[in-house]
């Protein structure tokens, strides 16, 4: 899992409240067992026409000036419904780096810190008036994992709270395996005084 410092770059709005993960990425395409591939279909419902096709024109990211954005700005309780691990996947894909909301479902919350996902939570008053700014052609902001400060290219600049486990874990880019493989040396060392029968070996 790549690591997350410091982030700058192009901020889209996504002006919608209880965005769920089948919205996020809807379930006929969740065939793939590999984690590429979704963000084609992020947001599908919301981003084609019936046709399936046709882009919506007025769909949020459909616009021209949102692309190669890595910042969303969202409502409330984004992520809820289905568990899936899929949506963060989606989201990642397209290019989404931070999300910003007043509150996120809470496994998906979870899921985006172990897929590289940074989700930080600020005030709803705050969103309300990013979600504005963020309709200006060329809004940038920044989001600053170090120092847990989101600020913008308007003069706009809050701190915000993130628990020290999950920061430690971006910050130095490590998913459940990548912490579990910190321990190589050790599980390594308690394997080899195992007998060879527990270790799946097979005697010739």
């Amino acid at each position: 899992m790549e690591s997350f410092t410091k982030l700058t770059g192009l901020a889209a709005p996504l002006d919608r409240v209880n965005a769920d993960t089948d919205q996020i990425i809807p379930k006929q395409f969740l065939k793939r067992i590999e984690r590429t591939g979704f963000g084609q279909f992020l947001f599908f419902d919301w981003r084609y026409e019936a046709d399936g096709t046709t882009p919506n024109p007025e769909f949020e990211l459909n616009q021209s000036q949102y692309a190669g954005a890595v910042v969303l700005i969202t409502g409330k309780n984004f992520g809820c419904g289905s568990s899936r691990e899929h949506a963060p996947w989606a989201l990642a894909d397209y290019g989404f780096k931070a999300i910003l909301a007043p509150s996120y479902a809470d496994i998906f919350y979870n899921n985006c810190f172990k897929n590289g996902i940074l989700p930080v939570v600020l005030p709803e008053e705050t969103i309300t008036m990013l979600l504005e700014r963020g309709k200006t052609a060329g809004y940038t902001m920044t989001v600053d994992l170090e120092n847990q400060t989101v600020s913008d290219n308007q003069g706009f600049s809050q701190p915000f709270e993130v628990d020290a486990f999950r920061r430690h874990c971006l910050l130095n880019g490590l998913d459940d395996i990548g912490l579990t493989l910190q321990h190589e040396p050790d599980i390594t060392a308690y394997e080899s005084k195992r007998p060879l029968w527990k270790r799946g070996a097979v005697a010739a």
